[in-house]
C-alpha cells in the first residue's frame, strides 16, 4: 500500500510554498474570491465579462518577428 502512495506522490507535481488555495482579491474589480492558487488572480465574473474576453486574443501567438529583414 505504501508503494502505491509513494508512486502517486512522485507523479504529482509539487506546488510552490505560497501556491495554496485561499481567498484572494481580484486584480480587476478588487472583490474577494476563492482562488485555486497564486496564478489565479482574476475572478470568474471578470473573466466572463465581454471586456475581458475581447482583450484576450483567441488565436495562438506567432511570436516576435524581426522587422529588419535579417534571418537567423
Amino acid at each position: 500500500m505504501q508503494e502505491k502512495v509513494d508512486d502517486i506522490l512522485m507523479n504529482c507535481p509539487s506546488r510552490a510554498h505560497g501556491d495554496v488555495p485561499k481567498q484572494r482579491f481580484c486584480l480587476r474589480c478588487k472583490v474577494s474570491f476563492w482562488s485555486e492558487g497564486f496564478g489565479q488572480r482574476i475572478c470568474a465574473r471578470c473573466k466572463n465579462s465581454a471586456i475581458w474576453r475581447s482583450a484576450v486574443p483567441e488565436r495562438v501567438s506567432q511570436g516576435r518577428r524581426r522587422s529588419s529583414g535579417r534571418s537567423n
